[in-house]
């Protein structure tokens, strides 16, 4: 496929991409066609099963060690994401999650009102980059130039991911959508903030300023909060890369986890695309990999750099094969490859390298509208130092019929008035056209079944695991 590549590298060329897109792109492009995807089997790896929990000093880490070390963190958020799986075409992190004081918060607010007041707390600079797309830089910057409370002058607060394009898997040539030109070109994974850390120079500039350690998360994770007791054991810890992982619960058995390669003794990250289907079994078992990766990570700025240098700025990270759809928002359109890499896969990179575990409080990701319904419930209160707290962050099972849920137009629709109550629910299912009232509540195993035809929850009712329940109690 010399002549897809070239085709490749010619548009990216003539769009005037930088050397170092370039270069990373063609290592994902010729990784990808020599088939050197591979699995890491089972016999090859040994479970992460004892590691450091922050209960075990979160009660004991000196005040003055944990601010200290806050002082000399910047924290980095991957916000290039456009949400199109839930049908939108902006930015992610401008969608409304829920209110706080009457005033709704969407997840760039939410981000911003934690750095804020972590920053009045410990009174530390806590620098904040959003690492943007060229599809939510204007958008996001905006939103964040027109918060009042937040102030950053002497440090960037962006940097722009690269971009590459989408391929097609026959021949490997770059895709043509006249339709939108835009849709032809998609970002290479959140692996790529390596090398954009790296080009953007923007390393020198927080080492300029007295940062070491850079905590890393994605936008729609509400839970990755800035965290002085973390940031404290990390400052004091010989680790140079540290990856956040929470116990996993069945509802995580499909997600990456980090095992101990065998040949080399070093953590590595394994995702379930790179499970041969002999060790599925294995691989999802709790009880053998406990833990999941939260793609929260903490980086000495140092290491990293050295690191970056070995590499001439592009790691040598795994890559993805992803399957879309050139629109991914219509199915119908022409099928696509997308090369990508994790960024969780640097962890096997470097010489000092750990996991710490951490409650599931700091794993809140929006991917859905089955999670956002969740964040917009009663189960949560959005505390004044912007916290989403709940009471032991196990949550109900969520099914919402996809075909009138999983867009969010469609979604915010059928909730007029807000989603119903779930603080007393084991479980809510939703099959067919339901749209709600409002002050409506879920408990137990709470069941619509569909009824062929739109349908309605009224005002004040419950739904149980027969539907509606009768008012038998009055």
């Amino acid at each position: 496929m010399a002549n897809g590549l070239e085709a490749c590298i010619n548009r990216m060329r003539d769009a005037q991409m930088s050397d170092t897109a370039v270069a990373q792109f063609q290592r994902m492009y010729e990784a990808w066609e020599a088939d050197e995807t591979g699995w890491i089997h089972e016999s090859d790896v040994t479970p992460m099963t004892d590691i450091v929990s922050v209960a075990d000093f979160h009660d004991t880490m000196p005040t003055r060690t944990a601010r200290a070390a806050l002082a000399k963190t910047a924290i980095l958020k991957l916000n290039g994401g456009l949400g199109t799986s839930m049908g939108l075409d902006g930015p992610k992190s401008l969608l409304p999650v829920r209110r706080h004081k009457a005033r709704q918060m969407r997840f760039i607010d939410i981000i911003l009102g934690q750095v804020v007041s972590m920053r009045a707390q410990h009174k530390v600079q806590l620098p904040l980059i959003l690492m943007n797309s060229f599809r939510t830089s204007k958008d996001s910057l905006s939103a964040v130039r027109h918060n009042r409370k937040f102030h950053q002058d002497d440090i960037p607060l962006e940097i722009i991911q690269h971009r590459e394009p989408k391929i097609t898997g026959h021949n490997g040539m770059p895709v043509s959508f006249p339709k939108d030109t835009d849709l032809e070109w998609c970002p290479p994974g959140h692996g790529d903030v390596y090398s954009t850390l790296w080009e953007s120079g923007i390393l020198d500039v927080l080492q300029e300023h007295g940062i070491e350690y850079l905590f890393i998360s994605n936008s729609d994770n509400l839970g990755a909060r800035p965290s002085s007791i973390i940031a404290g054991y990390f400052a004091q810890s010989r680790s140079d890369f540290m990856v956040e992982v929470s116990r996993k619960t069945p509802a995580d058995r499909k997600g990456g986890h980090f095992v101990v390669d065998n040949a080399t003794g070093r953590l590595i990250l394994r995702e379930m695309s790179q499970v041969h289907p002999d060790d599925k079994a294995a691989a999802m078992d709790v009880h053998v990999h406990p833990y999941f990766n939260t793609n929260n990570i903490w980086v000495r700025i140092s290491a990293l750099k050295k690191v970056m240098k070995k590499y001439n700025g592009i790691l040598p990270l795994p890559v993805i094969r992803n399957n879309k759809t050139v629109d991914p928002t219509d199915s119908s359109t022409q099928r696509v490859v997308q090369l990508e890499t994790a960024m969780g896969a640097a962890i096997g990179l470097f010489d000092s390298a750990q996991c710490i575990e951490v409650t599931r409080s700091r794993f809140l990701p929006v991917k859905t509208t089955e999670d956002l319904f969740i964040l917009r419930s009663d189960r949560f209160h959005l505390t004044d130092s912007f916290e989403m707290e709940d009471g032991n962050y196990i949550f109900p099972d969520i099914s919402l019929d996809q075909r009138y849920y999983k867009n969010i137009h469609d979604f915010n629709e059928r909730f007029p008035y807000g989603v119903p109550s779930l603080a007393a629910a084991a479980s809510v299912t939703v099959e067919g056209d339901w749209t709600f009232g409002r002050d409506t509540a879920c408990f137990g195993d709470a069941h619509l079944e569909d009824t062929n035809r739109p349908s309605y929850v009224p005002n004040g009712e419950y739904i149980g695991s027969n539907g509606i329940e009768p008012d038998t109690w009055q």
